[in-house]
């Protein structure tokens, strides 16, 4: 190394506390008692018990640990030593950490993510279209997206000697790198990806990593004692790490290819409190807003949170969520947790859905570098996220559906009630019991008769009409609402005084168990009966709304109200809507799901997947429905006699890789088409080989499943206007000017622009019959 510390220190600065004319600063995150929050404070104490032990073992000379949550931190402690040779300081909650690698998420990713918010930069933009250079040997086809989810094909680390210039030099050694894998393709967890990213903030912003976080994320989160290159007085509350040319360091980055480009870099460099951390811990557990500060927006926190499928695991943008480096996550958080760890013995993991933090600052490369700590981590994640857990479902710690709410409720609103209940193989509670055996069971509840919608009660039949049956375990009979009338019959309903709804729909206007239950709200409200609906979670999510919505006089069994494909709601909020706006005079009762927010999809909710329908087996094949399914009336198969339904497309006249060739071409976000060839069992074109293209996700979070699916009539339309029969086009799209575009050839953009201000108008619409935030 050619710095010393002299020259080292030169660069630094103190980091300048905000004055409240400046901004608003939000408070001290509040310490506050365990059980007030919803923890136990008793498994909590078994932290201290396990700190102990590492210390014991010598896993770290101390540590500094917070758990907490959106109300407050609920455990925090410092144990050990700063510092033990020369001489011992003690470990205090003040002390200041060399954070190593949590400085990708906590500055590098939330930089760029306020870039992607202000428009500066775009996911799925190559990396060189912000530093060109770096388009060098094939690096061309480098997305924003690959180097935050570390498949950018990087090297992991170049050599040291690369930085024996200045910061200048090492930036273009960086650049001229040849990479060792190609995008998307493999994961190598990098630092010298986020050494191009900290370059991309200082190239779009025009300020170093450094300046930009401090500016836009550290001084109006209040998080004074957080940033690069500390000053003095937080220099000498640092922990100490290892011996760099004959002193040992304290309060100067660790990691020698930061400390080479003068302490400054996308990957390491920064340094931080523990107080500070629970500050953007808590931040980051309310979507993105602290107090009045709201530093990313609900689009982008959810963006930059929710986590995708990359080789070997998952990952969110910035953020490790359960890959090979995950042996400092806690075993019981949910799925929705993030988290990430640092190379001297630094961890952090916010788990939103369990609403708990965990925070671990230690120094355990000292003196030695011979410290473990990863699996302590996240042995006191377990314990913090167990802790949490460990209270009744009502805390938060767990989605419940309807259904839950009601047994825990002890079937509270049925009390007293003659039931008939809608219900098919979906009908479960969170244990996988049958809504029809807990109502028959439940005391107080008289559970008369049973009724079941398309593909019948277990919901294995794919068939055009479905007759009465006997359910074997009840004895009741089985009323079909998909046979010769799709409505209860005035037979049916003898006896009853109430109507309980409890199906799965995905969220796509033309699934047919809403029709089913609007049909059924007629009729109660004809004989007047008490509506019940069990409400159930949107599986792909609340936040969503898109395509057109169906033209009135258009309703029909698979278009039953005036709403776009994708309408974003719950079956409960739905029959809000079709009460009020059909004009629906029913006793509406809805027993609310607990513990769900409108951007988890299915999979972030701890919920066990029931195939809601026989082709319907996968959350992306629900989240590719409303698309993919619109062509389904026309000569094309979706893939209903194979294996993956909704994720195939093809038919016998069509040229596979010409096919996927043109919607490649197309732009589309988050989804690649490969060119395939497969033969369907039944459904469409059974036995005949189809040329056609397999849809494959990349990135939940921006693919389109609408604009996949209009680019799909587009292409078609291009490609084959003779084979591509579209009579029935408008049988599930239900929109007579959307229709018309596309077989007048207008392009994609266009076409969704015509359903851009009636999109507009629902969205006010529905505003009044949401119920969950």
């Amino acid at each position: 190394m050619r710095l010393c510390s002299v020259v080292l220190f030169c660069f630094s600065v103190l980091l300048p506390t905000l004055s409240v004319a400046q901004v608003q600063v939000p408070p001290a995150i509040p310490v506050i008692a365990p059980q007030s929050a919803g923890f136990d404070a008793v498994r909590l104490q078994v932290i201290e018990e396990v700190v102990q032990e590492g210390l014991s073992q010598s896993k770290m000379p101390g540590c500094v640990v917070v758990v907490g949550c959106r109300a407050g931190v609920v455990f925090r402690g410092a144990w050990g030593f700063r510092q033990t040779v020369p001489q011992q300081q003690p470990m205090e909650l003040s002390t200041v950490f060399d954070l190593a690698s949590l400085t990708k998420p906590i500055a590098t990713a939330t930089s760029v993510m306020l870039l992607v918010q202000q428009g500066k930069i775009q996911l799925e933009a190559p990396a060189s279209t912000y530093w060109p250079e770096f388009a060098q040997q094939g690096k061309d086809r480098i997305l924003i997206r690959h180097l935050l989810t570390h498949t950018a094909g990087l090297i992991a680390d170049n050599s040291i000697s690369d930085y024996a210039g200045t910061p200048e030099e090492s930036m273009a050694k960086i650049a001229a790198l040849k990479p060792v894998g190609a995008p998307g393709e493999q994961f190598i967890y990098s630092d010298v990806g986020f050494l191009v990213l900290g370059r991309i903030v200082q190239l779009v912003s025009g300020k170093s990593v450094h300046e930009f976080s401090r500016e836009s994320i550290f001084q109006p989160l209040g998080m004074t004692e957080t940033g690069y290159l500390p000053g003095p007085d937080l220099r000498a509350r640092a922990a100490v790490t290892e011996q760099r040319e004959e002193r040992w360091m304290q309060g100067e980055v660790h990691d020698p290819r930061a400390y080479a480009l003068q302490g400054i870099a996308g990957h390491a460099g920064l340094f931080s409190t523990a107080d500070d951390l629970s500050r953007y811990a808590v931040m980051m557990l309310n979507g993105g807003r602290l107090g009045a500060v709201q530093v990313l927006q609900p689009e982008t926190w959810t963006l930059m949170t929710t986590a995708i499928e990359v080789p070997r695991g998952r990952r969110a943008l910035g953020w490790d969520a359960r890959t090979g480096y995950s042996s400092n996550r806690g075993d019981l958080m949910t799925s929705a947790a993030f988290g990430h760890g640092g190379f001297t013995g630094t961890g952090i993991w916010i788990d939103p859905q369990a609403d708990v933090f965990v925070i671990f600052l230690s120094n355990r490369v000292h003196p030695d570098g011979k410290g473990l700590v990863n699996p302590l981590i996240g042995r006191i994640g377990t314990i913090a996220a167990g802790a949490r857990r460990s209270l009744p479902v009502t805390s938060g710690a767990a989605v419940l559906n309807g259904i839950d709410v009601l047994q825990r409720d002890s079937f509270a609103a049925l009390q007293g009630r003659k039931v008939g209940l809608i219900t098919n193989q979906t009908g479960l509670n969170r244990d996988g019991v049958s809504t029809v055996r807990l109502l028959h069971e439940a005391k107080g509840v008289q559970l008369k008769a049973l009724f079941s919608p398309e593909h019948g009660l277990e919901g294995r039949l794919d068939i055009p009409k479905i007759g009465d049956q006997q359910d074997s375990t009840t004895g009741l009979k089985v009323f079909s609402l998909y046979g010769e009338t799709r409505t209860p019959t005035k037979e049916s309903l003898q006896d009853l005084d109430t109507l309980v709804f409890d199906i799965q729909d995905i969220g796509c206007r033309f699934y047919t168990y809403l029709s089913t239950m609007g049909n059924a709200m007629q009729v109660a409200a004809d004989h007047g009966l008490r509506f019940v609906v069990l409400d159930r979670v949107n599986p792909v999510g609340g936040v969503a709304v898109d395509g057109p919505i169906l033209d009135d006089g258009e309703q029909s069994f698979v278009g039953y109200h005036t709403i776009p494909v994708r309408h974003g709601m719950t079956a409960g909020e739905l029959a809000r809507m079709f009460r009020a706006e059909k004009n629906i005079g029913v006793d509406l009762q809805v027993i609310r799901v607990e513990g769900w927010r409108r951007e988890q999809m299915y999979d972030e909710t701890g919920l066990t997947w029931t195939n809601p329908s026989p082709n319907m087996r996968t959350l992306n094949q629900a989240l590719l429905y409303p698309g993919v399914g619109l062509v389904e009336m026309t000569n094309v198969s979706v893939g209903r006699g194979t294996d993956t339904p909704f994720e195939i497309v093809g038919a016998p006249w069509i040229k596979e890789r010409v096919l996927a060739e043109h919607l490649n071409g197309a732009g589309l976000s988050g989804i690649r088409f490969v060119p395939v060839r497969f033969t369907p069992l039944s459904a469409k074109y059974p036995n005949e080989v189809c040329g056609g293209v397999q849809l494959i996700i990349t990135d939940r979070q921006t693919v389109d499943p609408l604009a996949i699916g209009i680019q799909l009539m587009c292409s078609l339309q291009a490609l084959y206007p003779a084979e591509w029969q579209t009579k029935n086009l408008n049988r599930l799209l239900s929109s007579v000017r959307v229709r018309d575009a596309v077989l007048a050839g207008r392009d994609r953009a266009e076409i969704q622009r015509l359903w851009a201000d009636d999109l507009a108008k629902f969205v006010e619409r529905r505003q009044q019959f949401l119920v969950y935030e």
